[in-house]
């Protein structure tokens, strides 16, 4: 038997009573800044909701169009919790959200760990991963039904997370999901400097030179950007602010970037 992953941050990074979850949800989407193209694939960043929630916001509100025609999302966050030697899988059948329960697309992923020896299944890996949690009720708001693909990211080379997203080339019913902050605990023009520097990599698909200095999910976003260039794919920024700008003091803040990809 499948259990369901269960929340692990709810009430903490976000409001655990759905109606608040849902205002708020609903808020930060208002908010967004307008993207002039519909995604295949985006970055969000996973912090608390009221650091990081008006950004997560502008990419999320940019996936209206597709409400209906994704299908299946993909999703890679970093794994703070637990070392992970590559890529973890889960064995859950659905996560879990004050919102309700995503099913796992288990059939698929499975197929991934046979063929992907460097993604195994980790359920440690997911048990208190926020990177990944706060990323589901933006995507249970925003899009219809949809089955879920969560990986932890951990020692994965960006070649091999481009070989991971190599399997749903040009499946249109799938969607990308990158979870990711920026710079950690810079003063705040130091930080504004390092996502700068960031965004204009991200944005030219130009992975050399981006570190775990430049963004805690920096592994998968250097995979992304391999297989954006790869494939032709180009990318808009959305919005690029950090916690000094939302809800927190200037003398240590964490940065956070919203970016779309498009054919």
């Amino acid at each position: 038997m499948h259990l369901n992953r269960q929340p692990a941050v709810a009430g903490m990074f976000y409001p655990g009573n759905p109606a608040t979850l849902q205002h708020q949800v609903k808020d930060h989407l208002r908010e967004a800044k307008p993207a002039r193209h519909a995604p295949s694939a985006i970055i969000a960043p996973h912090a608390g909701y009221v650091y990081s929630g008006p950004i997560a916001g502008s990419a999320y509100a940019a996936l209206t169009p597709r409400r209906s025609e994704i299908r299946r999302v993909i999703l890679l966050g970093p794994a703070h919790r637990e070392y992970v030697n590559g890529i973890a899988a889960s064995t859950a059948a659905a996560f879990d959200t004050p919102l309700g329960e995503i099913p796992l697309d288990r059939a698929t992923i499975r197929a991934i760990v046979e063929e992907l020896d460097f993604v195994e299944f980790d359920d440690r890996a997911h048990e208190l991963e926020h990177s990944i949690e706060v990323q589901l009720p933006f995507l249970q708001f925003v899009l219809d039904e949809f089955t879920l693909l969560p990986f932890a990211v951990g020692s994965a080379q960006p070649e091999q997370v481009d070989t991971l997203l190599e399997r749903f080339w040009r499946d249109r019913s799938t969607l990308v999901v990158i979870s990711s902050d920026l710079s950690h605990y810079h003063a705040y023009e130091s930080a504004q400097r390092l996502d700068s520097f960031t965004s204009k990599k991200i944005e030219a698909l130009d992975p050399v030179g981006l570190t775990g200095d430049n963004a805690c999910g920096q592994r998968p976003i250097c995979g992304l950007l391999h297989y954006a260039a790869r494939h032709g794919m180009q990318c808009e920024v959305l919005d690029v602010r950090n916690s000094g700008d939302t809800a927190g003091d200037r003398d240590r803040v964490v940065g956070y970037g919203a970016y779309l990809f498009y054919y």
